[in-house]
């Protein structure tokens, strides 16, 4: 298997809640709740670690509640490669309904100045030039307070000189800085899509027109996601469509991280892009029925896989996926 580096800039312990239903100012006693070490890349992270790859991860933790995040990396195999800042990292609230309509009250993370940029600049640099350098480096997440879209453009520049294909998951101003910086994927959804191309997507030949411009402008995989319409994505082994299977959605949160890693694991194993595709979004599928991110190993996940509905948009020859 492969070794992945999974970059989360600012993490957060997430805590969740699954309610009936929400009902504001009100004291509210939810069905469960669980507190997890989180942030999307540490989800990213998970999923990989769990597939069989070699996952590294890093960014900012805050050194007085890391506990919590060394507890996770040790049972989930991740290597910790994160640089300690002062302070706590964030908490992050999910109210998850019986409906499916989640709620996030995210906390604005610790502040981040230039010396703990250049920290984990040396960390990043000392992983991507060991013996045995990542196949694979995810960056994932919102931007922490202090660290500005110019730094943020310089870390990316920084890591695609590396030649590592470097994928990028995240929203509003950061995404738009991210595809400028012309990683080799991305993976906006229909809202974030409609931001960066200025107009809506009223339909789903709106967002496969945007999905293949900014595929032309330099991005070697582009993926979309559009809730229960599927994913569309574009690369140079083709155009492609998949329409997840129906389930019972109660928690999205992790949803997208799990697409994200689903489809790394393929292009990392070599599997054709239709099996690479119809995996990830069963596993993402998967995801949306508990908190916490997909599980390969649920007794239904072969039927997931089956109902997925996979569709070739065009006409290309497809000799393989690859990053």
């Amino acid at each position: 298997m492969a070794r992945v580096l999974c970059i989360t800039l600012n993490p957060a312990l997430d805590l969740a809640f699954n309610l009936d239903a929400l009902v504001l100012g009100s004291v509210n006693r939810p069905t469960s709740a669980q507190l997890e070490a989180a942030g999307k890349g540490v989800n990213v992270a998970r999923v990989l670690a769990g597939l069989g790859h070699d996952v590294t991860v890093s960014g900012f933790l805050g050194a007085d509640n890391d506990a919590p995040f060394q507890l996770a990396f040790a049972k989930y195999a991740l290597t910790d490669a994160f640089v300690r800042v002062p302070g706590e990292t964030r908490i992050n609230a999910k109210i998850a309904e019986q409906s499916g309509r989640v709620t996030d009250i995210n906390g604005p993370g610790m502040p981040i100045d230039a010396e703990h940029l250049q920290a984990l600049t040396h960390k990043l640099d000392a992983e991507l030039t060991s013996a045995t350098p990542p196949q694979a480096i995810v960056v994932a997440g919102s931007l922490p307070p202090g660290f500005s879209l110019d730094d943020f453009s310089r870390l990316l520049n920084h890591l695609n000189a590396s030649g590592v294909p470097l994928w990028v998951d995240t929203s509003g101003p950061a995404l738009n800085a991210a595809i400028a910086t012309h990683p080799a994927g991305v993976k906006p959804n229909e809202n974030e899509l409609a931001e960066w191309a200025g107009k809506e997507m009223t339909s789903s030949d709106a967002r496969l027109n945007a999905a293949k411009r900014l595929h032309e402008s330099g991005i070697a995989h582009t993926l979309i996601s559009a809730g229960a319409e599927g994913v569309l994505w574009v690369s140079a082994q083709g155009v492609w469509h998949a329409t997840p299977p129906r389930v019972t959605a109660t928690n999205t949160v992790c949803a997208g991280d799990t697409f994200v890693a689903g489809m790394l694991h393929g292009l990392l194993s070599g599997h054709a892009p239709e099996h690479t595709l119809r995996f990830a979004t069963a596993l993402s599928a998967e995801a949306v029925r508990h908190v916490g991110v997909g599980d390969p190993h649920a007794a239904d996940f072969d039927s997931l896989q089956q109902h997925t509905r996979i569709r070739r948009l065009d006409d290309t020859i497809t000799e393989g996926a690859t990053l």
